[in-house]
């Protein structure tokens, strides 16, 4: 008996005993939990995703993610989030969102009940609420104080540059100027404490991989403005022939680099998903040595790995991943380089 039990063993694909895997960016706990919950109740990927990121909406992942966080130069919240399901190389995704706080929610509805893959502003808002979404307000008393402190503080820090008045001493309405301020150091609005993104990937134990995001935005934006986490390849990437990818950082920077793409191509290549990772930061890092961001990537086998850049104040990175050898959910920490 013992030997036949040690020939089915021996007959199991490698490292299947990791899979399914959730990977998620940050401390975010509860994310992961209740995405693995999913998986453990007979959910898909695609719903471990949605269930899982939705969670940091609800709970305002450290206020970066979901209603109430993040308010523009309207001190207005809107939302950006997508979901990709690596199977079918579907996506859905949303930006600029407003009055909805579901926003991986109406991601999916795009993707599922739309011809297309990106709507954005008050048309995805009216799409949503044709969808079912309740409309609602997203600002609270936290994101009306955040957005009052910074006008009394002539609305900086601000995104604005080769305007007038100068946007490092005044407020708007600015106007174009012919001769520059200067270039802007491109982390300045960007503090590691402020998260911003919750990106999170989920590969099934069949090596399913789906991905998806949700955020609230750089505080203080200016109005309109989508990032890098609900562009497909840039805030994450699904491939269920090789593995996915999640990004999380300064998204205006990292989207014209998209290395949740890279880093999945790395791995449909071969190369482990730590140094994956890495070469997507790297790339990044020579045009931009100061930018803040850090990636997650995982392949179809149960590897996973992350990467970030290391700045003053943001030595390593935090992430976190649930399998089925710890069964809950788990902090790791990468060292930046």
């Amino acid at each position: 008996m013992i030997q036949r039990v040690f020939v089915l063993i021996c007959l199991l694909p490698l490292n299947q005993a990791d899979l399914p895997l959730v990977i998620n960016t940050w401390h975010f706990k509860d994310a992961a939990r209740v995405a693995w919950s999913t998986l453990q109740k007979g959910g898909s990927v695609l719903d471990a995703v949605e269930m899982g990121c939705a969670q940091c909406e609800l709970e305002q992942c450290d206020g970066s993610v979901g209603f109430g966080g993040s308010p523009d130069e309207r001190g207005e919240t809107t939302l950006d989030a997508m979901i990709m399901n690596g199977d079918t190389m579907e996506v859905g995704a949303v930006g600029d969102l407003r009055r909805v706080k579901n926003a991986v929610g109406v991601a999916r509805a795009v993707m599922e009940y739309t011809e297309h893959t990106f709507i954005v502003g008050e048309s995805a808002t009216i799409f949503a609420q044709n969808m079912g979404f309740r409309s609602e307000d997203l600002s609270t008393n936290k994101s009306i104080a955040i957005f009052s402190k910074w006008l009394q503080q002539d609305c900086q820090p601000n995104y604005r540059k080769n305007v007038s008045p100068n946007p490092s001493q005044s407020c708007r309405p600015y106007k174009p100027k012919a001769k520059s301020w200067g270039p802007k150091h491109p982390k300045a609005n960007f503090d590691p404490s402020s998260h911003d993104t919750i990106g999170m990937v989920v590969i099934g134990k069949n090596g399913q991989v789906a991905a998806a995001t949700s955020t609230n935005g750089a505080t203080h934006k200016i109005p309109g403005r989508v990032g890098d986490s609900p562009v497909a390849g840039a805030g994450a990437y699904a491939d269920s022939t090789a593995g996915g990818a999640a990004a999380t950082g300064d998204g205006d920077i990292m989207m014209r680099f998209l290395p949740s793409f890279l880093a999945v191509d790395l791995m449909r290549n071969g190369t482990q998903p730590t140094t994956a990772c890495e070469i997507a930061i790297s790339r990044i890092k020579k045009y931009y040595p100061t930018f803040f961001g850090a990636l997650i990537c995982a392949n179809t086998t149960g590897g996973y790995g992350a990467a970030c850049n290391k700045l003053p104040g943001f030595s390593q990175f935090h992430f976190m991943v649930v399998n089925p050898p710890t069964n809950q959910s788990q902090l790791h920490t990468v060292d930046c380089f």
